[in-house]
């Protein structure tokens, strides 16, 4: 078997995406991981909002971010309001097509840090479509991984900030040290409990920046304050 052509055990593998840094690290780890191919991205947009689910960020400034990492995305469309049961039937559906569609496809790269409750849905969900999750991050120290995305040179905004957790004044800024410094003793610098969530606009892996302009700030449902980007020309 040492005579295997290397070529034929590289696996593919889709990665969960949000267009945040934890994503982004994660697929830091697995492009440098030999063992895998990412075959595409996979990211939920909610449509009539024609924004990534949860983060609130425009369709438009994902496709920009997929085109400038060089990689296939893959949408898994849900209705404003959407129930859990509804999110999992389309995405197993999303799945079903993807493994159809690329062969040897078993596996999901997720950007979870700690939460073991989230992990063990993920793998519950996947299991009934016959596949695995991946998990590179996973019990890293969320710190000193917050520190090592600065200090590797990407470039995040805070677009969600959970208000009942964070200021809310904390929405629209950069994902730097002097943020890292700034953030309350009580809120996970990763934000893994749901604190923040960012958009990755420059960094390694992404062929130029993802040009964009910090708008307003704008609560929805009197707890989640988002800083809404908006697309721009690249410079």
């Amino acid at each position: 078997m040492a005579f295997l052509n290397r070529a034929t055990t590289v696996k593919p593998v889709l990665v969960a995406w949000s267009g945040g840094k934890d994503s982004a690290l994660a697929l830091r780890e697995i492009v440098g991981d030999a063992r895998y191919r990412v075959a595409a991205l996979l990211t939920t947009v909610t449509a009539e909002y024609d924004r990534i689910s949860m983060h609130g960020v425009r369709r438009s400034l994902l496709h920009r971010q997929a085109e400038s990492l060089g990689l296939p995305l893959e949408e898994v469309v849900i209705s404003p309001g959407a129930t859990n049961d509804d999110y999992e039937t389309n995405m197993g559906g999303a799945l079903a097509t993807l493994r159809t569609r690329i062969s040897g496809l078993d596996t999901v790269v997720f950007g979870d840090l700690f939460l073991a409750d989230i992990r063990a849905y993920r793998e519950r969900m996947l299991a009934r479509l016959g596949l695995r999750g991946l998990f590179p991050l996973w019990l890293r120290d969320t710190r000193s991984l917050a520190h090592e995305f600065v200090r590797l040179g990407y470039r995040a905004v805070l677009v969600c900030v959970d208000a009942t957790q964070l200021a809310g004044e904390f929405a629209g800024r950069e994902f730097d040290a002097d943020l890292l410094r700034d953030l309350p003793p009580d809120v996970d610098p990763c934000g893994e409990n749901g604190e923040f969530h960012t958009f990755v606009y420059a960094g390694p892996g992404l062929r130029e920046p993802v040009s964009h302009e910090r708008g307003p700030l704008v609560v929805r449902d009197g707890r989640f304050v988002y800083c809404d980007l908006v697309e721009t020309a690249s410079r």
